[in-house]
């Protein structure tokens, strides 16, 4: 059943994806064009013409207007129908939903509610995405054939590096050197690791002596739908966190349909910023990891239970799966809420 939370902000894609010729993109199981306006904003449609259904993103555009290039029937960006080539009536019936867009951290973000509810104070913060004179941030994209509900579960449970990303991250053991944490405030949930004197992961090569102790740490923040930030982190054994390094990723998810799901993705770094092979290395690592180590992972297990009431199917809680598991129960409770009217 495709149940979203509508009074929310989506990840719609990267902001420069929309470009002159616009995007087209399915998102929680309707279509969707975004494309941008004269003054540089971004505005949003129904990808369907209300005449003979024809996606809005195969016609042509009359400045901020939207031509529909089956029968030429013209939409403004709020999607009242400006235009009938037919007859100087406007038929009735004729208006396009259209959706509040509102565009930071170098992020489209798209409302699924009532646009007037739209309020961009909303919207989790990923300041760090953005490059700046002191940061540089790789970016990624992948559709994954699962619900965005198994991403999450994948995200907010990072003892599965151990096991997937064997030929990538390599947790090395160190989650089992470590505490896990699931912490609620407000409608953000933390899901954390410490790892305490422990030797240098992986993540920290070249930054410490072989033979150190180290603190290294993994905080995940979720706000629904499934925007998540990744902070990972190592410095040294009992020194304080602002005595080493952090480095912030962007991980966030938003359901195509109920079978399919966008995750978006970055990581940025405060060193080597003008390196392109720094980056081609950090891309193809990181394309290895979520490519071809979490996603047919993720999808094989989703296929197994596909179209079934996850709670039904009685999954098995390990401990270190109630980040995923609690952030399920908070999101259900929002979607009742909200089809209640509260």
């Amino acid at each position: 059943m495709d149940r979203y939370l509508r009074n929310c902000w989506v990840m719609a894609g990267w902001a420069d994806e929309v470009g002159e010729a616009g995007l087209a993109r399915r998102l929680l199981g309707k279509p969707v064009f975004l494309y941008r306006l004269e003054d540089g904003t971004i505005a949003a449609l129904l990808d369907r013409c209300p005449h003979r259904f024809a996606p809005l993103s195969r016609g042509t555009r009359d400045g901020d207007r939207v031509v529909c290039g089956y029968h030429g029937l013209t939409f403004a960006a709020d999607g009242r129908c400006v235009h009938n080539p037919f007859s100087d009536r406007i038929p009735a019936g004729s208006t396009v939903p259209s959706f509040a867009v509102h565009e930071r951290d170098g992020i489209a973000w798209l409302w699924a509610g009532d646009r007037d509810d739209a309020d961009p104070a909303l919207i989790p913060d990923f300041a760090f995405v953005p490059d700046t004179p002191h940061s540089r941030t790789v970016r990624g994209y992948t559709l994954m054939q699962a619900n965005y509900e198994y991403g999450t579960d994948n995200l907010l449970d990072l003892s599965h590096i151990e096991f997937v990303h064997k030929g990538t991250f390599a947790g090395q053991g160190v989650i089992f050197a470590g505490e896990h944490a699931v912490q609620v405030e407000g409608e953000t949930l933390h899901s954390n690791w410490w790892m305490p004197n422990i030797a240098p992961p992986s993540v920290a090569q070249g930054a410490f002596p072989p033979d150190a102790r180290v603190d290294h740490w993994l905080d995940m923040r979720w706000n629904a739908p499934a925007s998540m930030r990744l902070n990972v982190g190592v410095s040294p054994h009992g020194a304080g966190r602002e005595a080493g390094f952090e480095v912030p990723q962007a991980h966030i998810l938003t359901p195509a349909d109920e079978h399919t799901t966008h995750y978006f993705w970055s990581s940025t770094r405060f060193s080597d910023l003008d390196n392109p092979q720094v980056d081609a290395m950090l891309l193809t690592l990181f394309g290895e990891a979520f490519d071809l180590e979490d996603k047919p992972m993720i999808e094989a297990a989703y296929a197994n239970v596909r179209g079934k009431d996850f709670w039904k199917e009685r999954p098995l809680s390990l401990g270190i799966d109630q980040g995923g598991a609690r952030a399920r129960r908070m999101l259900e409770a929002m979607i009742a809420k909200e089809a209640a009217g509260g």
